[in-house]
């Protein structure tokens, strides 16, 4: 194989917490949208880690398993030459009648094999359990899953009975197909720690290659662990049979995430509360390592390099993901591929990269121990009801098609080799850092910046703040610098900085003074995006640009979808209107976001800033009762509209939270999420405030393509935290009358609130 391939994974956990099951391929929809597969083969994956679950096809037992779904996908994986990896247990106990420490699990997944074999002989490639030293952590040592142990006599049973049922497994599976092949996977990472803790990364060091030494045979009277097994109930027949009767795997699968190398410190006060654990010889924080100032990773590099001189067989990195932005997940994948196709050029044998998961995945941030809902897209996003393809499907399909893949974006080095990664420093008396500096140049040499509008303008500021915490080469320009309704000042702004995008904040927003104004509202919110779209049509270039809630009526009962007809009423709506209809004539494939009733920490002017200032003042604070507005938090805009960027989505969207408030409401919901009882609302109509522009009643907002961002109230709790901690340190600049008090009190109730978030 003279280059590596690219291979794919659907999250498919179906793990045990008590007696409720979790199931992921339900959750993501691929349970009944067979035509997943079919996209999967258009960006180029030539294998595919499949589930074929116990639990799925015999639930109730061995003697009545259902096929009707396995029989169906898998034919289709054949018709599209993807040859699928399948796997029966994934982060599962198995079936509701065994468990990780039943007598009767290694059996019942051997016999199970036989079953799925005899079906399918033409598969080849099998995991039995997927990270089996993981899943015993998690199921017997940690207790968040069935059975949910927590010592090292159940850890090790969990683990024994999962590595005998893999043996059991394989050989069944072979009496059938002699060539089928073992793709064993694991999360592997790498210990550090200080000098007094050294004993403990070593022992966790050693026991990481667990699953693999046991498969192989290694684990003899001599081997490091021996007494430890022996100690936690493993018997010496039992360990010495994989000695005489190994299954080495044929393929050593490596899970890969920033997470997996860790950092051992035993100086507590350094360390949050969360972190802090003990062995029982010696309390210590467990950190990531990536977040230590002083202490190296070992990285993808040096785990695949160590795998390779310990066993000297085939490896696949088998999951490749990162939870994170847009951007950073491509430079993850790609430092990844590029990593290990050096290595293979160098003599290892590593065969492909895995992008995980293909369809993201849920509830991975509580240990899939409850379900909270949170979603971790992954190649495709599902928030739309379907799986909508990212950025990181072209660079899959260009990755496995010709093993190159460029783009501006991957020209900066990922967070996990950035400054801004460090929260903890070893090497000046363990100081907690304990606020991040994201120190990103704006535009870094030779790497084509995105060109962003309006730098007077709250929301072209706070494309500053997030272009810079997600390591985005920008240019943030002001009026002065680039007027956008001149035709050669946007060219000469183009020339000078050769952007790849142009992100337009700016705009007439006087919306009263529109309806006598309306020449300048023409020129600023229609003339000059129509002139950013057509420059960047010449130039190949991406456009996002916004528009308002105000080009609707109002008249309808639902929120406006992208598919409602606008009927602006006012200047301003209508100037918004017409820039919608100019940019999508010049570029369609530009991108413009509606969006409405922003608020956020950066801007002391908007809605619920001035509502809480109001109410820590003391001051009487009015609010209209008949406008339905859909409040939108500006960091969740701005993420969420990068992502659609560099995703190449076009068209209009609607961007706000989830949630629709009158702006009476909104202002209650705020007061009541600070905790501040005593204030006084003012419940207006809006036609006593005599506004020359109209407003329309209903201007809700919801989106009928996907549904991307968090709710008004997840959103709130964030925001309140930090305006409370915001005029808590600068009180006398907001308000001289301020009741630090009730400050106080708000900021103390918004961070035990938040926590629980």
């Amino acid at each position: 194989m003279e280059v590596i391939e690219l291979w794919g994974g659907i999250e498919s956990s179906h793990n045990r917490v008590e007696d409720k099951f979790f199931d992921q391929i339900s959750r993501n929809g691929h349970l009944t949208r067979i035509s997943d597969l079919d996209l999967f083969a258009s960006i180029g994956i030539k294998k595919l880690r499949y589930p074929i679950l116990w639990e799925h096809v015999a639930p109730q037992s061995l003697d009545k398993p259902d096929w009707a779904w396995a029989d169906e996908r898998l034919n289709r994986l054949r018709e599209l030459n993807i040859e699928p990896i399948v796997g029966f247990v994934h982060h599962g106990s198995g079936p509701r009648y065994t468990s990780l420490v039943s007598e009767n699990f290694a059996e019942g997944l051997g016999q199970y094999a036989g079953m799925v074999a005899e079906r399918y002989p033409w598969v080849k490639y099998y995991t039995p359990v997927n990270e089996p030293l993981t899943t015993a952590r998690f199921s017997g040592l940690y207790g968040f899953w069935y059975p949910h142990g927590q010592n090292d006599t159940t850890f090790i049973r969990c683990l024994l009975n999962e590595l005998h049922g893999t043996r059991l497994a394989m050989k069944a599976i072979r009496k059938i197909n002699p060539e089928a092949q073992l793709v064993q996977t694991e999360d592997l990472g790498q210990t550090q720690s200080t000098a007094k803790l050294a004993y403990q990364a070593k022992f966790e060091n050693t026991r990481r290659w667990l699953s693999f030494d046991i498969l192989c045979g290694k684990v003899n009277r001599v081997h490091a662990l021996w007494d430890y097994l022996r100690k936690s109930g493993a018997s010496e027949a039992e360990l010495l049979s994989f000695v005489n009767d190994p299954m080495p795997p044929d393929i050593f699968g490596i899970n890969h995430y920033i997470t997996s190398e860790r950092f051992l410190d035993e100086h507590l006060v350094n360390y949050p509360l969360h972190t802090h654990g003990t062995n029982g010889k010696h309390k210590y924080a467990d950190v990531e390592t990536v977040r230590v100032r002083g202490v190296e990773r070992v990285g993808i590099k040096g785990l695949l390099q160590q795998t390779w001189e310990r066993y000297q067989l085939p490896i696949s990195v088998t999951e490749a993901h990162i939870c994170c932005t847009r951007e950073e997940q491509m430079r993850w994948f790609k430092e990844i591929w590029d990593t290990t196709a050096s290595l293979r050029k160098q003599g290892i044998d590593c065969r492909s990269v895995t992008a995980w998961a293909l369809l993201g995945s849920y509830d991975w941030n509580s240990l899939l121990t409850q379900e909270r809902n949170f979603y971790e897209n992954g190649i495709y996003d599902l928030r739309g009801g379907k799986p909508r393809a990212t950025a990181m499907a072209p660079m899959l399909k260009s990755l496995s098609f010709t093993g190159e893949y460029k783009h501006p974006l991957l020209d900066t080095k990922g967070w996990w080799d950035r400054e801004e990664r460090y929260e903890y420093n070893v090497k000046e008396e363990f100081t907690y850092i304990s606020s991040l500096k994201h120190q990103v140049n704006h535009q870094k040499d030779g790497v084509p910046p995105i060109l962003i509008t309006s730098a007077s303008g709250a929301l072209g500021k706070a494309f500053e703040r997030i272009c810079k915490i997600r390591g985005l080469s920008y240019k943030l320009l002001c009026k002065a610098d680039l007027d956008i309704t001149n035709p050669e000042a946007v060219e000469e702004a183009i020339s000078k900085y050769k952007p790849w995008a142009i992100v337009n904040t700016g705009g007439y927003i006087r919306i009263d003074d529109a309806e006598t104004d309306s020449e300048n509202c023409y020129r600023e919110n229609s003339v000059g995006p129509a002139i950013l779209a057509e420059k960047c049509k010449q130039y190949n270039l991406k456009l996002l640009t916004f528009s308002s809630d105000m080009v609707f009526d109002g008249l309808k009962e639902a929120p406006y979808t992208e598919e409602d007809n606008p009927a602006p009423r006012s200047i301003y709506g209508k100037s918004k209107l017409q820039a919608e209809q100019e940019v999508l004539r010049l570029l369609p494939e530009a991108l413009i976001i509606r969006t409405s009733a922003l608020f956020g920490i950066w801007d002391e002017h908007n809605f619920v800033y001035r509502a809480l200032r109001a109410f820590v003042s003391g001051n009487t604070f009015a609010a209209a009762s008949d406008v339905r507005v859909s409040p939108t938090y500006v960091p969740d805009l701005v993420h969420t509209a990068l992502n659609l960027l560099i995703d190449e989505e076009k068209g209009i969207w609607h961007l706000t939270n989830k949630g629709d408030y009158t702006w009476s409401e909104l202002a209650a919901l705020t007061a009541t999420i600070a905790k501040i009882d005593n204030y006084d609302l003012q419940e207006v109509s809006v036609a006593n405030l005599a506004l020359p522009a109209y407003r329309p009643k209903n201007a809700v907002l919801a989106s009928a393509k996907a549904d991307l961002m968090p709710t008004v109230e997840d959103a709130l709790y964030r925001c309140i935290q930090e305006i409370m901690l915001n005029m808590h340190q600068l009180d006398k600049r907001i308000s001289k009358d301020v009741n630090t008090q009730q400050v106080n009190t708000a900021l103390k109730a918004s961070n035990a609130r938040a926590g629980t978030k």
